[in-house]
């Protein structure tokens, strides 16, 4: 049986770079490059620290509140003077989800 802990160890910051620039429109390739999405990857991964959403003692699944996620992401970008717009870096945010769920971290909550 898998655990969320074996997930962890699946998941790959270059091959999730590789999966969010396949899910990049080509029109917007110009603006989202691999340096942006890894920046906002990194923001990411200091949202989940902050609130306590990443632990490695851990494997309790935990709900994210999206919204307070994106706000948090374009206010350092905007902060770092990172040339993303909302609808860019939700886009991003999307593909990280996605490429998540394809390793069995995520799990779309049912209503």
């Amino acid at each position: 049986m898998k655990t969320q802990e074996d997930d962890l160890l699946v998941y790959d910051d270059n091959d999730a770079v590789k999966f969010i620039m396949n899910l990049v429109p080509a029109e917007l390739k110009g603006r989202i490059n691999e340096d942006a999405v890894n920046y906002v990857l990194d923001v990411l991964y200091e949202y989940y620290e902050e609130n306590g959403l990443i632990s490695e003692d851990s494997t309790e699944e935990a709900s994210i509140d999206e919204e307070d996620m994106l706000n948090y992401v374009v206010e350092a970008a905007e902060e770092d003077g990172i040339k993303l717009n909302e609808d860019e870096i939700q886009l991003i945010l999307d593909g990280e989800y996605e490429y998540g769920k394809s390793l069995g971290i995520y799990s779309e909550d049912e209503e």
